[in-house]
């Protein structure tokens, strides 16, 4: 999927050691559908995609559950806050994923029975295009963490909501296909990346290290 194959997965090949271990790596950026159909036809080792579609006829476990958090400009207004109220989410312009995301309908869902309507100024299906727009002035925007961790230093500000939107991440497996010591040996190294990313992002935040 976009949001862990444009930024995460590159940080997690670097740490594996490819080209020590004398092994190639294919990194294929796709869809959650096309994710689905290459883990079914035995195309690909593993998948991760999001858990918006159906599992059937795949091994699964969720990878990451990880809250939504805004991001906007250094220069922002909003960028002095501690945290996001649902009511700052509907008071400016708003950068949203596309009205079909699972993500943005939940999330829109919790705003309205608050009586609370954002103001898309922009929509995009794709989380790094959303951070880019914020980066670029454009507005305020919610979005996965693991990509708002793809721009830290880059003068995007990151902060928690106070609203409970979540982003989880399957990794999908074809039943009865073992994994190689390659492929188990890399699962690892993306685990540890991914605790690693989460003490990066607490500490952008101010947060307390997880326990």
């Amino acid at each position: 999927m976009p949001a862990l194959g444009m930024g995460f997965m590159p940080r997690v090949i670097a740490a594996f050691g490819a080209h020590e271990r004398g092994i190639q790596i294919s990194l294929q950026v796709m869809s959650s559908r096309e994710v689905h159909q290459q883990v079914s036809s035995g195309q690909v080792d593993f998948g991760l995609m999001s858990d918006e579609m159906s599992m059937t006829g795949l091994e699964h476990s969720v990878f990451s559950k990880m809250p939504g958090v805004a991001v906007m400009h250094a220069d922002h207004p909003y960028a002095a806050k501690r945290s996001l109220k649902p009511i700052d989410l509907g008071a400016t312009a708003f950068i949203a994923l596309n009205p079909e995301d699972s993500n943005r309908r939940s999330m829109e869902s919790l705003l309205d029975n608050l009586g609370i309507g954002l103001k898309p100024l922009v929509e995009t299906p794709y989380s790094h295009t959303v951070c880019e727009l914020a980066l670029s002035g454009v507005g305020i925007a919610v979005v996965n963490p693991i990509v708002a961790i793809d721009y830290l230093g880059r003068g995007i500000v990151i902060k928690p909501l106070e609203i409970d939107t979540t982003f989880t991440a399957l990794m999908a497996f074809r039943p009865g296909t073992p994994l190689s010591e390659n492929a188990r040996q890399f699962l690892r190294f993306m685990r540890m990346q991914l605790s690693g990313d989460q003490a990066r992002l607490n500490a952008a935040m101010g947060l307390a290290a997880e326990t």
